[in-house]
């Protein structure tokens, strides 16, 4: 059965070549191929020994997952549906910008965490994704958007916001994220990899020793009463722990901050009481707030909060000195905004007790 190399970072890399028999350096030289060059054919390695290519040939392979379907926004966003198998699907959203292209992956086939406002949890959770699954999304988006007219790659940041929870597939994202760190992969900034989670505590603690990437917690609520309801994994980790977490994430790089994801829901936990809770609950952590408009699928219990409410919101976090801005909806005409990436799947929870993924056309 033939290796395949997205699954290696350059150290599996490396381990891997001296299995074959093969010097450390020629590892360093295949892993730039596949992911700073974007080269998937080994007859393309032109710095690489005849028998080297040959032997690979017949060993490995490079395959990231395959796309069953894209969809373009009118705002320019691009949404690929890709198999991983066994009949299940995942989504990459690449969001283009003036000053900068952003990747959101996912990490998991599905969700466990059945947050209240998120359609992803409507078709349960499946699987985590391999390390090739993971970083394939950023191989396939970069080949897939092309080079611009520097010759470098349009993908300038990452965030691990699409499908699933990230720190709950923990060794195959760090692999991943370690990959797009390393110089000779993609040599992403660690400040434009971005993790978010719903706030899995001892998984965080490990994050800010393995690899402290930039963090973002999806808080959602000020109190754990109301947190209870929309982010349910509060009843595990509530919000005292939280806290805690994040100042201790913040300890290895003190000039960092924790950005606070809180999605805005028309009479739930958008009024002046729940700002000024919002501003006692994070005094003590650095901290920006992103607020995001909800985006409404199908048998939705929420709506979205109206435009002159999240603004009132937005001025109390801002008076109180926290940096607050409000997410720009982007591909909300192709189900590719924030909380909408199951796409629009039928219910998969054990409530039907079904197993594929159905996209309705």
């Amino acid at each position: 059965m033939q290796q395949n190399l997205l699954d290696f970072d350059l150290a599996g890399l490396t381990a891997w070549f001296a299995e074959q028999g093969e010097k450390p350096f020629r590892a360093k030289q295949v892993f730039r191929w596949v992911h700073k060059a974007g080269e998937p054919d080994f007859e393309a390695m032109s710095d690489l020994a005849l028998s080297l290519r040959s032997k690979l040939q017949e060993r490995a392979t490079v395959v990231a997952p395959t796309v069953m379907r894209e969809e373009l926004s009118s705002d320019g966003t691009r949404k690929w549906l890709l198999d991983v198998g066994t009949g299940n699907a995942v989504e990459t959203v690449f969001i283009p910008e003036t000053e900068r292209g952003t990747l959101c992956v996912s990490t998991q086939a599905g969700c466990a965490l059945d947050c209240a406002f998120c359609s992803t949890g409507k078709q349960g959770f499946n699987r985590n994704l391999s390390v090739a699954e993971i970083i394939g999304q950023l191989w396939w988006a970069n080949r897939e958007v092309g080079k611009n007219a520097d010759g470098n790659w349009p993908i300038t940041n990452v965030v691990m916001m699409g499908m699933g929870e990230p720190l709950l597939n923990f060794d195959n994202t760090v692999t991943a994220l370690r990959m797009m760190l390393d110089d000779h992969g993609y040599g992403l900034s660690r400040r434009r990899v971005t993790v978010s989670t719903s706030g899995i505590v001892p998984a965080m603690d490990r994050l800010r020793d393995e690899c402290p990437v930039a963090l973002a917690v999806s808080l959602h609520a000020p109190t754990d009463a109301l947190r209870d309801q929309l982010v349910p994994i509060n009843q595990k980790y509530p919000l005292r722990e939280l806290m805690a977490a994040c100042q201790r994430y913040l300890d290895k790089a003190p000039r960092d901050f924790v950005t606070f994801e809180y999605i805005m829901l028309d009479g739930v936990n958008d009024t002046a009481k729940h700002a000024r809770e919002l501003i006692a609950l994070t005094r003590d952590v650095p901290c920006k707030f992103n607020l995001i408009p909800f985006n409404p699928f199908p048998q939705a219990p929420y709506k979205r909060s109206p435009a002159e409410a999240v603004r009132r919101f937005a001025e109390m976090l801002i008076e109180a000195d926290i940096v607050t801005t409000t997410r720009k909806v982007r591909g909300d005409d192709i189900a590719a905004a924030c909380g909408q990436l199951a796409g629009q799947v039928q219910d998969k929870t054990k409530r039907t007790g079904q197993r594929i993924v159905e996209f309705q056309r």
